[in-house]
């Protein structure tokens, strides 16, 4: 299956847009995240920031409490619709492939569980470069390992059982999920004094109906191929996930925890 860059762009601007506000209440669960990412950026008051793939700006809104009302803090997002639900925030809506901001413009980009979205994750590390000021900081989270990451991986796979393949082929979005292939990339695009670390974090959904609807809220351009999915196949989905669930349950529901890779770097 042939890969088409702007066809795979359009799918996650649409289906981000989609979700919209949803993707806001659903994202509350991965707040640790947020807060691990924050804290290996390294932010001090009065610093320029910029929050690549910012979705509804949770990121950008933490930090631009750290730098403070002499510091900026800008979502940046292909969906607009995202953006839209952090009114409050310096925002810009563009591909972070070709970032329409000038050279050394912040202090810190960070980019929350992003960069396996970009078509070009080359191209989009270059632009975090090429914005940064030469003492500045990238920090980026990535998943871990399908296998290290059932909060995603039960979904694909129950769709991966029960769909035909997809008509778009999409990146995979584990596919920096092990430590010594993302410390390749970062190097390839010029940064140095590179750090990756594990995160893990847990999650709970009371039945299978709520880990799938909490997928769908966050999926994106998977969530708008499987709007396209007749409803029949839809409902069948959201109950068929229990079983690759099944390693996961508790007493009350499912318990799920899964591994992010933290990393930092400096241009060189």
């Amino acid at each position: 299956m042939s890969f088409d860059h702007a066809q795979f762009k359009r799918l996650e601007r649409k289906g981000y847009n989609r979700i919209g506000a949803r993707y806001l209440a659903a994202a509350g669960s991965r707040g640790e995240l947020a807060a691990a990412l924050l804290a290996a950026a390294d932010l001090t008051p009065g610093q320029r920031v910029l929050d690549l793939a910012s979705g509804p700006g949770l990121l950008a809104g933490m930090a631009q409490q750290v730098v403070g009302a002499n510091g900026l803090a800008v979502a940046s997002d292909i969906s607009e619709g995202q953006l839209a639900c952090c009114p409050g925030l310096a925002r810009v809506a563009a591909d972070g492939e070709a970032l329409p901001f000038a050279d050394g413009s912040f202090e810190r980009v960070v980019c929350g569980l992003g960069l396996m979205f970009f078509p070009d994750d080359h191209a989009a590390l270059r632009e975090m470069r090429r914005v940064l000021r030469p003492d500045g900081r990238l920090a980026l989270s990535v998943w871990g390992a399908a296998s290290e990451v059932p909060l995603v991986e039960a979904a694909l796979a129950c769709m991966r059982r029960l769909l035909p393949p997809p008509k778009v082929a999409r990146p995979s979005i584990f596919r920096f999920g092990d430590a010594g292939e993302l410390d390749r990339r970062l190097a390839s695009a010029d940064f140095c004094d590179r750090d990756i670390r594990p995160c893990r974090f847990t999650v709970e959904f009371a039945d299978a109906a709520a880990y799938w609807q909490g997928f769908l809220d966050l999926a994106g351009g998977a969530a708008e191929s499987l709007s396209r999915v007749p409803p029949e196949k839809q409902r069948e989905l959201a109950i068929e996930v229990a079983e690759e669930l099944a390693p996961h349950a508790v007493a009350g529901g499912f318990r799920l925890t899964s591994t992010v890779l933290v990393a930092t770097a400096r241009p060189v």
